[in-house]
């Protein structure tokens, strides 16, 4: 497949073909004349104004602002910042800790979509910066943007053509349309016929006048689909969304109830209002609303993502957005174009098959010709390092390729005065009925081999090996080319063939042992390509695919349920155009599937958008790298067992600390509700909360989500965190709700600081211990987190300064066993919840094995 970096190649070969015809005097030297003037400066003008040129509006569907306001300006934010602003209002800056996290959620949420925004501003699929056309009677150079539409284009080998354009003088004009419809064979351009923008000229010459420019090109209509913003899907994020938007319907009747809790228990309003109580009411509201929100939670995804991404870069793998980190660990269908992603790009020489037992001399020399000619296609190069122009045949005439005549020929001169004429090209085209194929060439003596049904049987050869997956071309003798002038249907006479060349593209050697790992771990894989089934098919075999045929995607139907159908049933596709691509990827979503698309050519941009998880090379065109979530940096496909376990690491790690958070929300509304209807004061401050969550939740969940775990990805992450958090949560708060009516009834009442102290005490044990749960199985590195913290616990008790900023101490002895009782009973029935949820969601035989390989948990 010809890419953007390969123009320049493509220009200096036809800058070299153009001087061996003007020296040999060949069928092609002939230039059309210039069809017309092309238009004049005021026919130019008027169409200007008119919006007729190629200008294109150059933005994504998101601007900064847009994306600050969605990052920043959302309901949680707003009480966030707004519970910020009051407290340090207030005067209580120590309980305001939490606007830090909220920030850092804010700004890690702007910059990411920033970033993808730039990518998609960048996203371009031409890259021509001028374009060659006719103004006035002369050639003129102009930039890309200034066309419009009737402009006549000059076209030339290596040209990327700059607007759509219908083609009014061909000769030998061929475009590589690879990177807009996937099909790898340039595609021959007569007269009449129609060059999209953004395809590239890989042979002859010609010109052709614009029809579509700007917007209604089908390069920027490609390029507007794939501009358009989406985020990837993340399972972990919109699970997240669903608690945030549960927890915005709970925050107000929940702050509401606290706060007329508080106000009864303090006396009442007048009284609230007189003394001056008010303020610590206020802080209790305030504290109760924060300790509803997983802040923590939404950061430590977002850095664990971000860490997914700089392990992922030392393999060579680049992350354009955080989430898809998570995206491999969830995909359960893997759609993989050919070229480029299962092979290496191009054609290899394969072999040489001899149809003659003794062929006539020459006809090595004639290969290496054929092969070194400035102007051999790719095919025809590929056989350089086999056969090599030894200098030693001059060309007296030549035919070069085309798509077609699907043959090209020259006539040598070995020096001798001799000449001898051979023809390179399609076996079936060459062994025509009625070519004079297998007729002996004029003054060529017959071989002792030579049989009647030669032609046939080589046509019959030639399909056979076609069959396998292979290209084939014919080489053989002929009396003469056509003469010059003569249509380019004509064919040599009395072609005699002499060998049969067989060419395969190369699969990646890794291709084979990367599809095994993911037939091993339940990923089904789709092979959906532009070229011809048959061949797709081929290559799918080679790599260890069992594939009886490939599909013809012009047959598909239309029918989106059917289409889905067909979809499920198959493995290979050929023949399959952009948008095809892009259906057949949203028709496996719509089955439920959770989709993977790797590509690297301007077709495969549309795909990969509207897949769960793009994937490109390296080598792939600017459009397809600016719309995937992963580029391959080296372009190795092997890399994609790395993005799998460190998804899985990542998505394993996040669903196990989430357990954390989400039973910190669900003792927060659990504790504002009971104590608020108990008519009990909210049993901490903010500043305490921080203390707690510090110890119990937030830095033992940082190392947590960065150790390694390999647990395969099992859907159902928010139902199984909940299953766990929500009972948790209820624990907590029935711990607490005993240590404080213990409180109430043992002698009198204690000061508030005493009773916080041991609210802080009971939390701490009970979080130490749901920790502990949800850290295991515990290995040497869990063990050592934990006790950590339990040491933590303890000495920040007894540290003055500690002690001072978050008003805490020890309790008094009554308290102080109270709250170690409530908080060993509360870890009790944690142990107890910890074993029920093993036994629903993994199962006796399923535990036994992850305590007896602790690292792969």
């Amino acid at each position: 497949m010809l890419r953007h970096s390969d123009v320049r190649c493509v220009y200096h070969r036809g800058v070299r073909a153009e001087r061996r015809r003007q020296e040999t005097g060949t069928l092609d030297a002939r230039v059309p004349a210039p069809p017309g003037p092309g238009l004049n400066r005021h026919e130019v003008a008027d169409r200007v104004e008119r919006g007729l040129d190629n200008k294109v509006q150059d933005r994504s569907s998101r601007t900064l602002w847009e994306i600050f306001k969605a990052n920043v300006l959302t309901l949680f934010n707003a009480i966030v910042g707004g519970s910020f602003l009051i407290l340090l209002l207030l005067g209580r800056w120590q309980d305001a800790l939490f606007g830090l996290a909220a920030a850092g959620n804010a700004v890690i949420g702007v910059v990411q979509e920033f970033r993808a925004k730039r990518s998609l501003d960048r996203l371009a699929i031409l890259d021509a910066p001028q374009a060659r056309v006719l103004r006035d009677g002369l050639p003129s150079v102009i930039p890309t943007a200034e066309v419009v539409r009737d402009d006549v284009l000059i076209l030339r080998a290596g040209d990327q053509v700059t607007a759509d354009a219908e083609v009014i003088e061909s000769s030998g004009l061929e475009a590589d349309e690879s990177l807009l419809t996937g099909e790898s064979d340039p595609v021959d351009k007569a007269t009449g016929s129609e060059v999209l923008s953004g395809s590239l000229v890989v042979a002859g010459r010609g010109h052709a006048r614009v029809v579509r420019v700007g917007a209604e090109s089908f390069s920027s209509r490609m390029t507007a689909d794939a501009r358009r913003f989406s985020l990837v899907q993340s399972e972990i994020r919109n699970s997240l969304n669903r608690v945030l938007r549960w927890i915005a319907w709970a925050i107000l009747p929940v702050a509401v109830l606290v706060a007329a809790g508080e106000l009864q228990a303090r006396g009442g309003w007048q009284s609230v209002t007189l003394d001056g109580a008010w303020v610590p009411a206020v802080v209790g509201v305030i504290a109760s609303v924060i300790a509803m929100v997983p802040l923590g939670l939404v950061l430590l995804t977002s850095v664990a993502f971000a860490v997914g991404g700089l392990r992922l870069a030392a393999h060579k793998v680049l992350i354009q957005e955080l989430a898809a980190v998570e995206g491999l660990a969830r995909v359960d269908v893997l759609c993989l174009d050919k070229t480029g992603t299962l092979t290496e790009g191009g054609l290899g020489f394969d072999a040489v098959h001899q149809l003659l037992p003794e062929p006539p001399p020459g006809w090595e020399h004639a290969l290496g010709w054929f092969a070194s000619e400035p102007e051999a296609n790719a095919t025809a190069r590929s056989m350089e390092l086999a056969f090599e122009d030894d200098g030693g045949f001059r060309s007296v005439s030549y035919v070069p390729f085309s798509s077609a005549r699907k043959w090209s020929g020259a006539t040598f001169d070995a020096g001798t005065g001799n000449t001898s004429t051979w023809v390179l090209g399609a076996p079936d085209v060459l062994l025509a009925p009625g070519s004079g194929a297998g007729e002996q060439p004029a003054g060529k003596p017959a071989s002792a081999g030579d049989a009647p049904d030669t032609a046939a049987a080589a046509l019959h050869r030639a399909g056979d090996l076609a069959a396998g997956g292979l290209r084939t071309l014919l080489l053989a003798q002929a009396s003469a080319l056509p003469r010059q002038g003569t249509d380019d249907g004509a064919l040599p006479a009395a072609v005699r063939p002499v060998a049969l060349l067989t060419f395969r593209e190369q699969p990646r050697p890794e291709a084979a042992t990367t599809l095994e790992y993911f037939r091993a771990e339940g990923v089904t894989v789709k092979i959906i390509s532009g070229d011809e089934p048959g061949t797709v098919a081929a290559i799918a075999r080679r790599v260890g695919l069992t594939v009886p045929h490939g599909v013809d995607a012009r047959t598909l139907p239309e029918d989106p349920e059917r289409l889905a159908e067909v979809m499920e049933a198959n493995t290979v596709f050929g023949r399959v155009s952009p948008h095809q691509k892009r259906d057949m990827v949203a028709a496996l979503q719509r089955n439920g599937h959770t989709v993977a698309m790797t590509g690297d050519g301007v077709n495969d941009a549309l795909a990969l958008k509207t897949a769960d998880l793009g994937i490109a090379v390296n080598s792939a065109s600017p459009a397809t790298k600016a719309v995937a979530r992963l580029v391959l940096m080296d372009g190795r496909f092997d890399r994609l067992p790395e993005v799998v376990a460190e998804g899985r690491r990542v998505i394993a790690n996040i669903e196990r600390v989430s357990s954390l958070f989400l039973s910190k929300t669900a003792y927060a509304v659990a504790i504002a509700s009971s104590f608020a209807l108990l008519q009990w004061p909210f049993p901490f401050l903010p500043r305490q909360l921080s203390f707690t969550d510090g110890l119990t939740i937030g830095i033992p969940a940082f190392f947590l989500a960065l150790m390694p775990n390999a647990r395969r990805y099992r859907a159902g992450f928010l139902r199984r965190s909940l299953w766990f958090s929500v009972p948790a949560g209820l624990i907590v708060t029935a711990s607490l709700i005993a240590v404080t009516a213990a409180s109430t009834t043992a002698g009198p009442a204690p000061r508030a600081e005493d009773l916080r102290s041991a609210a802080v005490l009971t939390l701490s044990i009970v979080g130490l211990w749901i920790l502990s749960a949800v850290a295991r199985p515990l290995n040497a590195r869990r063990l050592s987190v934990l006790a950590a913290m339990a040491a933590a616990l303890v000495v920040l008790l007894g540290v003055p300064l500690a002690q001072d900023f978050f008003i805490l101490g020890w309790p008094p002895q009554p308290l102080l066993l109270a709250a170690l009782g409530s908080g060993l009973g509360g870890g009790v029935l944690v142990e107890v919840l910890a074993w029920l949820h093993r036994r629903r969601f993994n199962g006796g035989r399923r535990e036994a094995g992850a305590r007896a390989d602790p690292a792969r948990q």
